[in-house]
């Protein structure tokens, strides 16, 4: 592995980690949103969604190509998915509200704002480990230009 490559592992992760932040800001911007969408008349709440990473693994015949070429292959990580989370969503008696049912009960979003705030932290954190992963790699190779001077 050469030095350069960690260039391509920490960008791939500060590109996945901005993109978990950006789904967790949506989530908290709507967390009491009961108009998502309409669907066959019907007004439907807002789903939480969560980011699921998986590392980028290249198949062996890629390898093998980049390789042959001379070329190293892209390793890092990557966004897999955008879920909804299943999770039901939580009723609230409000029989003022206009999308209350004949109960008086609305469906809210199953957005927890404690739990997007911890896995914000958790991204943001993420996010400056490999800034400066990337501020290492980049001093490193500064320093080994300077020993050839």
């Amino acid at each position: 592995m050469r030095i350069s490559n960690s260039f391509g592992i920490s960008s791939s992760a500060l590109t996945a980690q901005r993109l978990r932040m950006d789904v967790i800001s949506s989530n908290i911007a709507n967390a009491e949103t009961t108009r998502a969408q309409i669907v066959n008349g019907q007004a439907v709440p807002y789903r939480r969604k969560m980011t699921v990473l998986e590392p980028n693994q290249p198949s062996f015949s890629d390898m093998l190509d980049a390789r042959m070429n001379g070329k190293t292959t892209a390793a890092g990580v990557k966004v897999a998915e955008i879920r909804e989370d299943a999770s039901p969503l939580k009723p609230v008696y409000n029989p003022e509200h206009p999308d209350a049912d004949e109960n008086g009960y609305v469906y809210m979003p199953n957005v927890d704002i404690a739990k997007e705030m911890v896995d914000m932290i958790s991204a943001s954190r993420s996010y400056e480990a490999n800034v400066t992963a990337l501020n290492a790699s980049k001093a490193m190779i500064s320093k080994a230009l300077e020993i050839g001077k």
